[in-house]
């Protein structure tokens, strides 16, 4: 069952992803390690509880020969799946349908230029609290 709800809480990430105007990052300075760990305790730090971290980076490696790629996307990429009781009530109330965006997530990867720390933006209206959220919770992570 955990499981299952895991990976209902991803495919939600993904279908929501679709509706994402641009995909924001902010170059981390240190480790992947480092920013794993700087982007937990900020989101734990704003009260909030990781349901999940799909460890997107570790699939991509382990599956690329079985899709035909010999290509490393990232050498690490982690999604921490997330959601804000306040906030979710306050845009759903707006919109119901603001579901669509729940759970929010915030990535961590790391390719060839480095590390960096990210999350897809949202439309204007009652999602830009869930958008000053996650860009907060980013900048503390990244120490701006």
């Amino acid at each position: 069952m955990k499981h299952f709800i895991a990976a209902a809480a991803f495919s939600a990430v993904l279908a929501s992803q679709a509706l994402a105007e641009e995909i924001i990052t902010t170059p981390f300075d240190g480790s992947f390690d480092d920013a794993t760990f700087a982007v937990e305790s900020a989101i734990v730090g704003q009260g909030l509880v990781i349901d999940y971290v799909s460890h997107v980076g570790e699939m991509l490696n382990r599956t690329g020969a079985d899709v035909g790629s010999d290509k490393q996307i990232f050498a690490a990429a982690d999604i921490f799946i997330f959601c804000s009781a306040k906030i979710s009530r306050e845009v759903m109330e707006a919109d119901p349908m603001n579901i669509g965006f729940c759970p929010y997530g915030i990535f961590v990867a790391e390719d060839e230029s480095g590390v960096m720390v990210g999350y897809r933006s949202y439309p204007d209206g009652p999602m830009q609290k869930v958008q000053a959220l996650l860009s907060g919770i980013v900048e503390e992570a990244v120490g701006n």
